[in-house]
C-alpha cells in the first residue's frame, strides 16, 4: 500500500491562447472545473498506475469537498480516514495556454487546517510501502508525517513543490528528494542539473531532478547516476506532468522495480498525461502505461 499525505484541490483552470500579463485581460476559449491538487493528484496516479492506496488530508465542507472525496473514491483510492474541515475547501486557478504551459494560484482552504498526522493516520503511514508528500499543506504537518514514516522504517518520497526552504528535520526523514530542475537549483543554488544533484545527495539518500522534455536524472548516495530521456511528446497541458511522475514512481519503487526500470516507467505515465487535458483526469490506467513501454 501506498499512503499520500498531502492537499487536496478544485481546480478552476482557464484555457486561452496565451496566458494574461500583469493588468491584462484575454478571452478564454474553455473552463472547467477539475479535482485536484498536488497529493490528491498523486494518490489518483498511484492508483491509476496499480498500487492500493490511501490519501490523508482534509475536504471543507461545501460542494467541492464532496466532489473530491467522490473522485478520489472513484478511482480507486481509500478515502476512509479523509478529514471533513468546517469551511471551504482548497482551490487551485489555473491557467493553460495553447503551448500546454501553465501558471497556477492555489488558495488553501482546508488543507491549511492539517497540523499533523492523527495517532490512526500514523498507523496507516507505518503499514504502507511507501509515503508521497508535496508542500501545499502546512510544513509542521509534512515534517511530521515524515519523521512519523522514517520512525517506522518506510520511505519517504517528497516533492518540494510549492518551493519554500526545507527543514533540515524533513529532509532527515526523506528518503528520495524529488525536484524539478527549477526547484532544484532553489534548493543548492546550483544551476546545473548535475551539480545541484549531488549537492541534493549531500542532504538525501536520493534524488530524482525531473527536467521536462530533458527526461530525468537521478542518483544515490551509493554512487549511482541515471539520466532517463523524456518520452517524445507533443503536450496539450502539462498541468498534472509532475505528480504522475511522481505516483508512478512510488508505484514502480514500492514493486521493487531498480531504478532505470522505475523512471522509464515514471517517464511514459507522465508523457501519457500531457497528451491530454486536465489534472486527474488525464492520468493513464496501468494498461495504458504498460502499452507505452511496450513500443
Amino acid at each position: 500500500m501506498i499512503t499520500v499525505f498531502g492537499s487536496a484541490n478544485m481546480d478552476l483552470v482557464a484555457y486561452v491562447g496565451r496566458a494574461p500579463k500583469l493588468g491584462e485581460t484575454v478571452t478564454g476559449r474553455d473552463f472547467r472545473t477539475v479535482p485536484g491538487g498536488k497529493g490528491a493528484n498523486q494518490a489518483i496516479a498511484a492508483a491509476r498506475a496499480g498500487a492500493p492506496v490511501t490519501f490523508l488530508g482534509a475536504v471543507g465542507e461545501d460542494a467541492f469537498g464532496a466532489e473530491m472525496r467522490d473522485t478520489l473514491a472513484g478511482a480507486g483510492v481509500d478515502v476512509g480516514l479523509l478529514r471533513r474541515a468546517p469551511g471551504v475547501s482548497g482551490i487551485a486557478h489555473i491557467v493553460v495556454d495553447d503551448e500546454g504551459g501553465n501558471s497556477i494560484i492555489v488558495v488553501p482552504g482546508a488543507n491549511g487546517t492539517v497540523t499533523g498526522p492523527t495517532a490512526d493516520e500514523r498507523a496507516v503511514i507505518a503499514a504502507s510501502r511507501a509515503l508521497l508528500l508535496q508542500l501545499e499543506l502546512p510544513m509542521p504537518a509534512v515534517t511530521a508525517a515524515a519523521r512519523a514514516a522514517r520512525e517506522a522504517g518506510v520511505p519517504v518520497i517528497l516533492t518540494p513543490a510549492p518551493a519554500q526552504p526545507l527543514p533540515e528535520a524533513l529532509l532527515d526523514a526523506v528518503t528520495l528528494l524529488l525536484p524539478n530542475e527549477h526547484e532544484a537549483a532553489g534548493i543548492t543554488g546550483a544551476a546545473d542539473p548535475g551539480a545541484a544533484l549531488d549537492k541534493l545527495l549531500e542532504r538525501v539518500e536520493e534524488a530524482v531532478i525531473t527536467l521536462g522534455s530533458q527526461g530525468a536524472l537521478y542518483g544515490s548516495r551509493a554512487g549511482e547516476r541515471l539520466h532517463v530521456p523524456a518520452v517524445p511528446v507533443k503536450a496539450v497541458d502539462t498541468t498534472a506532468a509532475g505528480d504522475t511522475f511522481a505516483g508512478a514512481l512510488a508505484v514502480a519503487r514500492a514493486e521493487g522495480r531498480p531504478a532505470a526500470e522505475a523512471l522509464r516507467f515514471a517517464a511514459a505515465a507522465a508523457a501519457l498525461s500531457v497528451r491530454r487535458e486536465g489534472a486527474s483526469t488525464s492520468m493513464p490506467l496501468r494498461a495504458e502505461i504498460d502499452a507505452e513501454l511496450a513500443g
